[in-house]
């Protein structure tokens, strides 16, 4: 391959995000300039439009630097051009039934903001082991052109948010063309109005993801911001972008020729793609319960929401405004058209539910751990009227894409212990790999402590650079600053959406233990947090408060360190370098929760309440509980005895565990912890399982 032409591949695997899970992908294009490079978010497209075609072609003159890119990009051509996948040896029905996945967000990485939290991240992470799979599968979502927001904390600990324009031509998405090269024009019905979209692509290993974008001259301005910020604006906002997602998301699959075997909804946000699918149908001569039997057949929902607060309800007025003009394509009368979303069908007070349409126009509905299918079994049980039981929604449990979380060291450390020429992004997702963990003459306890000191010296160099990168912080101590935090120290990190139920403060109400705890001469703890609360949530922000200033303005000064403008990159820095991954939501309100998952390849534990994921991996080896598996039903004596329970936690189980050292200064017991939590949650709680489990359950049906 001459230079000019692997200067169109790079381009190539520039605007194809194999690399967020391929760190020599990014390697090669970040020496390229790396202050530019941390400024653009990582983003290999602003690269190669920082650098000249000269340089470019210059630095491809260097043996070393020009065999790297080579093996990079076979490496990247091998992977999608190969013919053993998953989907053809164990699942070749599926090879080309299409799979349409809708997400009302897609949390891939830091470069493109466009999610908001955990049920983002889990669509990003499904679509990658998608793709890893061989699925022929296809993500529709939104463009959200400001994203979410970015966050500062002021003078007085409270955060402020502001946004930055995205602008397609600097990161890796492409413009889906019509057949005479033009961005293809699509229109959905909203209110009075039709409203005009075009779409972008992603390209995410082998599968495609679109993007709806109203953003046109020919829209009125309240639809050209339409797809403005995530999860912005108020209810009619809100029921506006599910439109358009759904319903304006089949009317795109349609115009590119698409005809998927299934629809999944990833939340009720995505539900309205039911009714274009009846109205299809019916268009094309079925009855409505014909054309219903149809949908459901192609039709499958995944919930995230244990509560019923936390489903999407229109006020029947908000929905007769909305559908105006849809309801008279659909061929159905009002009243019928609401029931598909109320659980009393006659009670024209009823909002209309999200969920409740979901579920009525899928075939299969499931949670996303087992308890939490469980409470969804129960909150919903008064709509089928049959034992608990037999509520028809059953459990998925929800898994990460171990290769996209896992840092450089942790990849570096696992990939020499391949036999040479094995697929690392399957070995690494076997349990006979993993198996293999708890055997010393595989991985001595010395090399697995040298791991967790590596990444511990990473986390703690990127929380210095951080706080110092940050302008407020100029107006300080940068000595200060850059002897933050200790190599030594056990360090517990917290970083999330600041949803009330996650309770971040919750170990601090214990405050003055707490801090006896940290500052302890022979056993210290630090703590690093991070997390964003949605901009209306003021009881989220008061958590923030509370944490930043504890963090500058108490006995925990030193100890106690909150990072601001939470994003994918921090997430995966966090979750690779802390000791302790800290869970306390109010039971049992966490669906699942993954983040604690991420830890595992890198040697961290997790300390958690009985909630989600944990409550099914938890042995008594591999990690740590906060309490038992039950909670009172009163929230104050829950509060009460978790925050208890965490601090008992912490002083008796996981601060003596981590300092209890033998005379080589290793501490046996925790690496015995840390090899059976590698061998019994990476295996299993990884997107490679997770999209297995729905191909058997679901999409092969």
């Amino acid at each position: 391959m001459d230079i000019s032409d692997t200067i169109q591949a790079l381009d190539r695997l520039a605007r194809n995000i194999w690399w967020t899970w391929n760190q020599d992908a990014r390697g090669i294009f970040g020496e390229l300039s790396p202050r530019t490079w941390q400024n653009v978010y990582h983003n290999p497209v602003a690269i190669l439009h920082e650098v000249s075609d000269t340089e470019l072609r210059t630095r491809l003159m260097e043996p070393d630097y020009a065999k790297r890119v080579a093996d990079v990009l076979a490496e990247f051509e091998a992977y999608l051009n190969s013919q053993d996948t998953w989907v053809i040896r164990e699942a070749p029905d599926l090879a080309e039934r299409r799979i349409a996945y809708f997400s009302a967000e897609f949390g891939l990485h830091e470069t493109l903001p466009i999610a908001a939290g955990g049920l983002g991240v889990l669509a990003g992470d499904h679509i990658k082991s998608a793709s890893d799979l061989g699925l022929d599968f296809c993500g529709i979502t939104l463009f959200y052109r400001e994203g979410y927001f970015q966050q500062s904390i002021n003078q007085d600990n409270w955060q402020t948010e502001y946004y930055n324009q995205l602008n397609p031509r600097n990161l890796p998405m492409d413009a889906v063309l019509n057949s005479e090269g033009e961005p293809l024009i699509c229109s959905v019905d909203i209110a009075t109005d039709t409203v005009q979209f075009r779409s972008w692509r992603i390209n995410v290993g082998r599968c495609p993801l679109y993007l709806l974008d109203t953003n046109l001259p020919e829209n009125p301005s309240q639809y050209r911001d339409l797809t403005l910020r995530v999860y912005g604006g108020d209810s009619t906002t809100r029921i506006q972008q599910e439109i358009l997602l759904g319903i304006g998301g089949v009317k795109l699959l349609r115009a590119l020729g698409e005809t998927p075997s299934v629809f999944h909804m990833n939340e009720g946000h995505a539900a309205f793609l039911a009714l274009e699918l009846i109205r299809e149908r019916m268009a094309a001569g079925d009855d409505f319960d014909a054309a219903l039997s149809a949908t459901r057949e192609e039709s499958i929902f995944t919930t995230h929401t244990p509560v019923p607060a936390g489903h999407d309800r229109f006020h029947p007025g908000l929905m007769s405004y909305a559908l105006n003009r849809y309801e008279q394509h659909l061929s159905l009368s009002h009243k019928d058209l609401m029931a598909l979303g109320r659980l009393n069908a006659d009670d024209e007070d009823e909002t209309f539910c999200m969920t409740v349409l979901a579920l009525n126009t899928a075939r299969n509905a499931n949670g996303v751990s087992e308890l939490h299918g469980a409470v969804s079994r129960e909150m919903w049980q008064g709509k089928y009227d049959v034992p608990v039981d037999d509520v028809p929604i059953g459990h998925v449990t929800n898994g990460i894409h171990l290769l996209g979380w896992m840092s450089k060291p942790a990849r570096d450390f696992w990939q020499t212990r391949l036999v040479a020429g094995e697929p690392f992004h399957e070995k690494i997702n076997c349990p006979e790999f993993w198996a293999r963990v708890n055997d010393p003459e595989f991985i001595s306890d010395e090399e697995l402590w040298a791991l967790r000191y590596r990444l511990r010296r990473e986390l703690i160099d990127f929380t210095r650079s951080r706080l110092i990168d940050d302008p407020k912080a100029r107006e300080g101590d940068f000595i200060t600053l850059d002897h933050l935090l200790d190599a030594d120290t056990l360090t517990i990190g917290f970083a999330r959406r600041f949803a009330t139920y996650k309770r971040a403060p919750l170990i601090f109400d214990q405050f003055e233990k707490v801090a006896k705890l940290a500052k302890d001469a022979d056993r210290p703890v630090q703590f690093i947090y991070a997390g964003k609360a949605h901009p209306a949530d003021e009881e989220g922000k008061r958590f923030i408060q509370k944490i930043a200033h504890l963090s500058k303005h108490s006995e925990l000064a030193g100890h106690l360190v909150f990072i601001e403008n939470y994003d994918i990159q921090i997430g995966r820095m966090l979750v690779g370098g802390c000791d302790v991954w800290l869970n306390n939501p109010r039971r049992p309100l966490e669906a699942s929760g993954t983040s604690g998952m991420k830890t595992a390849a890198h040697g961290g534990l997790n300390c958690s309440i009985m909630d989600g994921w944990w409550r099914e991996v938890f042995d008594g080896e591999n990690g740590f509980s906060i309490g038992g598996d039950e909670h009172p039903d009163n929230i104050e004596e829950q509060d009460r005895l978790d925050s208890e329970n965490l601090f008992r936690a912490l002083s008796e189980e996981v601060i003596p565990t981590f300092y209890d050292r033998d005379q080589a200064g290793l501490p046996r017991k925790w690496i015995h912890k840390m090899r059976h939590a590698m061998a019994t949650i990476a295996p299993q709680y990884n997107t490679w399982r997770m999209v297995q489990d729905y191909s058997r359950k679901y999409y092969q049906v």
